[in-house]
């Protein structure tokens, strides 16, 4: 049988997903972005669901009860990518996703996985992975488990980030 499709998990979700993000720049090669760099990027659509796939399966899910936290783990000053992050952020709020973010140096002490992921229901991790330069790794941008260990520790990551991470519409980036 085959795995279900990353939308899949968040329309079978019973109760929640929380996202781990621990990279200082994603898919730098996105034409958004690079609008943004050079100050030519400022889309309303943005906040937008019926412009934004991706906030209209937040707001899918999150009508039926199912509770979406997103932790970013973020060396400061900031990249400029995760100014980018930080101003697309307001759709993900306005859409019901609760946004945390946690400087690196408040983290040095926290046993954190080795590779971003998504944790459906505390019983099943989604790694991401990616190159370098913070694209999708070509060998396979997935890993998913049941690992009784593996859920426990990507749990208790996640919430040792989230109470120590600073809610979106207070964090400001240096």
């Amino acid at each position: 049988m085959a795995e279900p499709a990353f939308d899949e998990l968040f329309r079978q979700a019973k109760r929640s997903a929380v996202h781990l993000e621990m990279r200082d720049g994603y898919m730098r090669s996105d034409p958004r972005f690079i609008a943004w760099q050079r100050g030519e990027y400022s889309d309303p659509s943005d906040l937008d669901p019926k412009e934004r796939p991706w906030l209209a399966l937040m707001q899918e899910t999150i009508s039926r009860g199912v509770e979406i936290r997103r932790a970013r783990v973020i060396s400061e000053p900031v990249s400029d990518y995760i100014r980018f992050e930080h101003h697309l952020t307001a759709g993900n709020v306005a859409a019901g996703e609760q946004v945390r973010w946690l400087p690196r140096r408040r983290a040095s002490d926290l046993a954190l996985p080795g590779n971003d992921f998504w944790l459906f229901d505390d019983s099943l991790v989604l790694f991401l992975h990616f190159t370098g330069d913070g694209e999708l790794s070509p060998e396979g941008d997935e890993e998913r488990t049941l690992s009784p260990a593996v859920v426990r520790l990507c749990s208790t990551a996640f919430d040792s980030v989230w109470k120590r991470a600073v809610p979106h519409t207070e964090y400001r980036p240096v």
